[in-house]
């Protein structure tokens, strides 16, 4: 027996409407659901375009011990087509990218920007 599919990656955060914010507008992603969970944790599920696997954000309710995103711990990637151009309209929107673009041995291009926790989401422009 194995698993037959990843259905969503969880990660806890200390402001869930910043969060949505930022995955919204920084990167496209679009929230499909909220709900309280019956532990009073918020939820907001996002769905990332051309994949069936979901995003879930969860803010622990009222003196739950903050969210501190050690440094390097884990990130999300995410393919863009063209990264200077995703690069440049992220400048616009007021968000910086926080390491790249560095062309890999592969020939691909990436590039990262923080989430509000500090979360890394990197950016990946694949070799042509």
């Amino acid at each position: 027996m194995t698993v037959t599919k990843l259905l969503h990656t969880r990660l806890r955060v200390n402001d869930i409407e910043q969060s949505v914010k930022f995955y919204e507008q920084a990167l496209g992603l679009i929230a499909t659901r909220r709900h309280t969970s019956p532990r009073g944790a918020q939820l907001v599920f996002l769905a990332t375009p051309n994949s069936d696997e979901e995003i879930e954000l969860c803010q622990m309710p009222a003196g739950a011990v903050p969210v501190v995103v050690q440094p390097d711990l884990m990130h999300l990637a995410f393919e863009v087509a063209d990264l200077m151009a995703f690069a440049a309209t992220l400048k616009v929107k007021g968000y910086t990218l926080s390491d790249g673009p560095t062309r890999t041995s592969s020939g691909s291009i990436i590039a990262f920007i923080d989430a509000p926790e500090g979360y890394e989401i990197e950016l990946i422009e694949r070799a042509r």
